[in-house]
């Protein structure tokens, strides 16, 4: 396994509940959250997967 594949991940969220996937070791994007899930390369799209379950972004949703 190399080494890019077995670094950790952290799942982000920013205010218009859209969900992103950065290094677990970088620092926090702006604007972005934590939201608890740090894990694998392959774990992160599916927690992302059971939590964005619409894409439009928050504000296009409560219209």
């Amino acid at each position: 396994m190399s080494e890019e594949c077995s670094r950790k991940r952290t799942v982000f969220a920013n205010h218009e509940e859209q969900y992103s996937i950065w290094f677990a070791d970088r620092d926090r994007p702006p604007g972005w959250r934590p939201d608890g899930m740090t894990g694998a390369k392959a774990e992160c799209p599916e927690r992302i997967g059971r939590n964005w379950v619409d894409l439009r972004p928050v504000c296009l949703r409560a219209g």
